[in-house]
């Protein structure tokens, strides 16, 4: 074995737990379809289950729930009501259940005393209703990234522990076959010793327009929806879609589809996290962000390169929202690791490739549900297994959060146009007193950052 052993007393790291992960799936994949009313556990229990933030994703997410014949949908709750609906009409082709609808998560919580809560509302959203959730006894699926901040992340992670409750993180990756057999395969050493990691995301666009803003359309609450961000006039490229760009709410593409392939750097590494962290970017195709009283632009940077120093490898990102096109071969998606025996590419649509430095490329193909080709199903199936054992999941909140956090911290750095030394134990920016200070945000009106 090379550098990379399996640690033997990790929670989520060790040879036993991949072993019942891989089993995890291959039981998911060979799950027959629930039949409306069907009870696949054939009366067993049923948890009270309400899911928060009825977008596309949280749709995705709640159809899992109904599948595993586990889940007694009691509750949805959303600040636009259109998309509740949307998913109430769904629902009924796949269950009998007849959920309460709320447009406020602290009513729906009190009333709905759920045993488990899907939180898959905007980024800036999710530690509140997280630790919420949490305090009221119930276990918690939330979405990536943890938490729009850094020290939201760890106020999430304490009220887990507190409460002892679950909570798993939607990094599906974690239990993603090729994802499983393509870290087996570099941890074995069939790459050799891995150097420096390059995550990616590649995609195209253009000059952007500013938008008109608008007055919200009737059945959403537009100021629940800002929460304890800033409150911006109301504009269609922002909800229900475009919210990933716009920086009061997210953090651009790496905190979106960045935070799955940090995670799989650090899982893959058996990493906490970087030491120093240097980033840089900005819009040059999509020109300066516009946010007045009329219009609107995105603001979240176009393209992105950031470098991440560990002790014994160098990763970096980077992205683009321009140039799309096929002038770089392969996905444009992934992280490619470069150790002295090849390069491995852990990709998506095309599973993984090793291209090693004599011989012919070795290639093994996903296995992804549908829609948008993930693993919900499985890792919702790991989300139940430790609900019933109360064993913390393959996807849990200490591993979020540090994925966040190395995402979050890129976006500091490019913020403040300065490298950054990170203390993980202390989860502080060493000697820098004004990057500590954006760690946290105030939050807006009646909402208290979270302790």
């Amino acid at each position: 074995m090379s550098d990379f052993l399996l640690p033997e007393n990790g929670f989520h790291l060790n040879r036993r737990s991949l072993l019942k992960t891989a089993a995890a799936v291959s039981v998911a994949f060979a799950a027959p379809a629930l039949l409306r009313g069907q009870d696949p556990t054939k009366g067993g229990k049923r948890y009270r289950t309400a899911l928060i933030g009825c977008g596309w994703w949280g749709g995705n997410i709640v159809r899992e729930a109904i599948a595993s014949g586990q889940c007694q949908i009691v509750a949805l709750c959303d600040v636009d009501l259109k998309q509740v609906e949307r998913i109430k009409g769904e629902q009924k082709e796949l269950t009998a259940d007849a959920p309460k609808v709320y447009q406020d998560f602290r009513e729906l919580i009190d009333k709905e005393k759920p045993e488990i809560v899907i939180n898959a509302t905007p980024d800036h959203w999710h530690p509140l209703i997280t630790i919420a959730a949490v305090n009221a006894g119930a276990d918690v699926y939330v979405e990536k990234p943890v938490g729009h901040t850094i020290l939201e992340g760890r106020a999430m992670v304490n009220a887990a522990r507190n409460q002892s409750r679950i909570v798993q993180v939607g990094t599906h990756r974690r239990v993603s076959p090729h994802n499983l057999s393509g870290r087996e395969f570099l941890r074995s050493g069939k790459a050799g010793k891995i150097g420096m990691v390059r995550a990616f995301v590649h995609y195209g666009g253009d000059k952007e327009e500013p938008t008109k803003n608008q007055d919200p359309h009737q059945g959403l609450d537009w100021n629940m929806w800002c929460g304890p961000g800033p409150l911006r006039p109301y504009c269609p490229i922002i909800h229900p879609k475009g919210f990933r760009n716009f920086l009061d709410y997210a953090n651009g593409t790496l905190g979106d589809w960045g935070i799955h392939w940090m995670d799989q750097i650090l899982w893959i590494m058996d990493e906490k996290a970087p030491r120093k962290i240097f980033s840089t970017g900005g819009r040059a195709i999509k020109g300066p962000a516009v946010n007045t009283a009329t219009e609107q632009t995105s603001d979240a940077p176009d393209h992105q390169i950031a470098s991440f120093d560990f002790e014994r490898f160098t990763a970096v990102w980077e992205h683009r929202q321009f140039s799309g096109n096929n002038a770089e071969k392969g996905e444009s998606v992934g992280c490619y690791f470069y150790g002295t025996k090849g390069t491995f590419h852990m990709g998506w649509e095309d599973g993984w490739r090793f291209y090693p430095t004599f011989g012919p490329p070795i290639h093994e193909a996903p296995q992804l549900g549908m829609p948008d080709k993930q693993n919900i199903k499985e890792l919702w199936a790991d989300f139940l297994s430790s609900v019933k054992s109360r064993k913390l999941p393959v996807s849990d909140i200490e591993q979020g959060h540090r994925s966040t956090t190395m995402s979050l911290l890129a976006m500091l750095s490019l913020k403040l146009g300065r490298s950054m030394e990170w203390d993980a134990t202390k989860e502080l920016i060493v000697n820098d007193e004004a990057a500590n200070k954006l760690l946290k945000r105030e939050y807006r009106g009646e909402w208290k950052y979270p302790v």
